[in-house]
């Protein structure tokens, strides 16, 4: 395991998931959303994010986190190693209840207090719009180390296995 990507709804964890697979071990760690957005919320130009996310594919160990449709593929074809975070929707909502106004390494603003309507019905949304186009992509790469977990605790006696 050397080249990593975690995908998953809006409020799954990904990020917490990914910080702790860093500090199991010591792979470098990358954020989508970091690459993506600007401190004031406004997003910077694909070829500017693509690019950042290039160079970072293009060396020798990374985790990748974050879902962007538009260049999961391209991920899937660079990692050798896909987890997915593929929780109901319940705790994917909890998830981004708990991370309201707090600061996180792996977005450049605080979350506001209040719901974005627009971004509550994309995980709404998630199991039947975007998870399809997941399953998809895992079963053309099903011959990459893949794992799906459908509980934290499943992801978490994974990492407490990687850890020994």
């Amino acid at each position: 395991m050397k080249k990593v990507i975690v995908i998953g709804c809006p409020g799954s964890g990904k990020s917490t998931f990914s910080k702790a697979l860093h500090q199991i071990t010591g792979i470098p760690l990358f954020h989508l959303d970091m690459m993506f957005w600007n401190a004031d919320k406004t997003s910077i130009e694909k070829s500017v994010f693509l690019e950042r996310l290039s160079k970072t594919l293009q060396t020798g160990e990374w985790i990748v986190d974050g879902n962007y449709a538009s260049t999961m593929e391209l991920r899937i074809q660079a990692c050798d190693t896909v987890i997915f975070l593929d929780y109901p929707l319940e705790v994917c909502l909890n998830g981004i209840e708990q991370r309201k106004g707090k600061v996180r390494s792996d977005m450049p603003w605080v979350e506001p207090d209040h719901d974005d309507p627009e971004f509550v019905a994309f995980i709404r949304n998630y199991h039947s719009q975007s998870r399809p186009q997941v399953m998809e992509l895992l079963n053309r790469y099903s011959h990459k180390n893949i794992h799906v977990f459908s509980t934290r605790a499943q992801a978490e006696e994974f990492l407490t296995q990687l850890g020994r």
